[in-house]
């Protein structure tokens, strides 16, 4: 079973960071050299959803091995079903699918159960099946697409709780996941003090430049900011303080 006091992430964290876009993360990021944060094919399977923030609890399949991809493997102590059950409130679930496409790793019935255990979302760099069930649990889950096939067919699920790829970026349990309509994107556990102090300081301060833009300023000095301009903008702070 995991410890999953690991897990928690406090509500004033996901507070902050639900006001954070991961574009914005992005580049945070990588001015601390963190290049590949972004996991790729990580699409929102319906228009709307909510900005998510949550610790990462990461799943792992392989290639289908005929004699361990079958059907009754579901029932095995190692299977999907046992590490839904592992699952706790307010994780992100992080599949590493190895970007399959005719494979579906969840359908409706596991993604009800998810939404039953209060997980926050379903990531994977692979499908889906059961669609149109899916979408009827309110699961929310960003995708590659959705395939019928299950994931037998293609796949053979080995782990969770242990470090994967996903997306191809390295994901470790714990990790803190962002996620919106422009994908998923990764926070090493380590750095998630400075992404909740410098966050909102560049969504404030990016906010100002396109006031600013609005007003008709051009962007030389202005984005990114010179000396002057970066003094005009404490200065507007300070007043608002």
């Amino acid at each position: 079973m995991t410890d999953n006091t690991k897990l928690t992430l406090s509500q004033e964290a996901i507070d902050i960071l639900s006001k954070v876009t991961t574009a914005t993360l992005t580049t945070l990021l990588l001015k601390k050299g963190l290049r590949n944060v972004w996991l790729r094919n990580t699409k929102p399977i319906r228009s709307g959803q909510p900005r998510l923030v949550g610790r990462a609890f990461t799943l792992r399949f392989v290639p289908a091995r005929e004699d361990l991809a079958t059907p009754e493997s579901w029932a095995s102590p190692i299977s999907t079903r046992a590490a839904i059950e592992d699952m706790p409130a307010g994780c992100i679930a992080v599949v590493d699918s190895m970007g399959v496409q005719d494979a579906g790793i969840f359908g409706d019935i596991l993604c009800a159960r998810m939404v039953k255990r209060g997980v926050a979302a379903l990531i994977t760099d692979g499908v889906v099946r059961d669609a149109a069930g899916v979408l009827g649990t309110g699961m929310n889950v960003w995708c590659n697409g959705v395939a019928a096939p299950p994931s037998v067919a293609g796949l053979t699920f080995v782990d969770w709780q242990k470090p994967i790829a996903c997306g191809g970026v390295a994901v470790f349990p714990g990790d803190v996941i962002v996620v919106d309509d422009d994908g998923a994107v990764l926070i090493p556990a380590a750095l998630l003090d400075a992404m909740l102090k410098e966050g909102p300081e560049q969504e404030r301060m990016e906010g100002w430049i396109m006031s600013e833009v609005e007003k008709g300023v051009p962007l030389p000095g202005l984005y990114p900011m010179d000396a002057a301009t970066k003094a005009r903008y404490q200065a507007d702070m300070a007043k608002q303080n």
